[in-house]
């Protein structure tokens, strides 16, 4: 077991080096050996891995990495924990580390640096601040990974698992259940961090498809059509759709009762299926 995961070796780090957390940076170390367990279980790491992690830290989770997969690139922004790092992962030499923004690494170029690599995940313990458009971003791109496995707000992980209907459903859960299986494996509360975070947290792991679980003529439409029906949730879907695609709510409501769907639907209890459907038909309006 990696030895930063303890907390007093975690503590002598930060005094040694005299680091200071930024709270813009939402920087929560973990220091719980349990945890850190079940993320490189789940993760199912061996040596045809290659590893992206986003948010290294001090290098904690990042150490575990490194004993069981083929390479770790971890992609850090704050400068002052680059020495940090680069000294605690001295000793690896299937280790890279990018001084730099997570949503702006070319991701396409890291990965052909190391085709070697049959399998590519990503497993971290994610910034909570930017959480979601990390995640829409390695999905959207659409890289040739197998899973995430990450650390992620409690809150922000029950909206990703979601089902129509439920209370966390929305244009979240749609998205990631478009490119992946979603799964909580674990929650994680704040005393398993230094400093300890305001909120709990859950440990999430996205097996990304091969191919999309629903046929869809035009995915960027489906997903407009997905924000539109979400962005004011009181709103039925005929009026939600009708505001966002400036569409005449009487071709709408045609729509909707053409596939069976009564007039005061509403996007929260519909599934991706459902809206695969009403995309297609929105893609037929829009063409006439």
């Amino acid at each position: 077991m990696a030895k930063l995961v303890d907390s007093k070796e975690t503590i002598a780090v930060l005094q040694k080096t005299n680091f200071q957390f930024k709270k813009q940076f939402g920087q929560n170390f973990l220091i719980d050996s349990s945890v850190l367990e079940h993320i490189l279980s789940f993760s199912e790491i061996n040596k045809d891995d290659l590893i992206i992690e986003i948010g290294p830290g001090i290098g904690t989770l990042t150490e575990a990495l490194c004993e069981r997969a083929g390479f770790v690139v971890a992609i850090e922004i704050d400068d002052k924990l680059i020495p940090i790092l680069e000294e605690n992962l001295s000793a690896r030499d299937n280790f890279k580390l990018i001084h730099g923004d997570a949503l702006k690494v070319d991701y396409l170029s890291l990965l052909e640096e190391h085709k070697e690599f049959s399998s590519v995940k990503v497993v971290a313990n994610l910034p909570y601040y930017i959480t979601t458009p990390i995640l829409m971003d390695l999905l959207e791109k659409k890289l040739p990974l197998k899973s995430i496995t990450v650390m992620v707000q409690k809150e922000v992980a029950l909206r990703m698992k979601a089902a129509p209907g439920t209370k966390d459903y929305g244009a979240l859960s749609l998205a990631v259940q478009y490119y992946s299986e979603p799964a909580i494996v674990q929650e994680v509360p704040p005393h398993c961090f230094i400093p300890r975070p305001n909120v709990s947290s859950s440990v999430i792991h996205l097996r990304l498809h091969k191919k999309a679980p629903v046929s869809v003529q035009d995915p960027a439409l489906l997903f407009k059509t997905i924000k539109f029906s979400f962005m004011q949730r009181r709103k039925t879907l005929v009026n939600a759709l009708a505001s966002g695609f400036h569409l005449d709510k009487r071709q709408l409501q045609d729509l909707l009762s053409s596939l069976s769907y009564p007039e005061n639907v509403r996007g929260e209890t519909l599934s991706l299926a459902d809206f695969s459907l009403i995309s297609d038909g929105i893609r037929e309006i829009l063409s006439r």
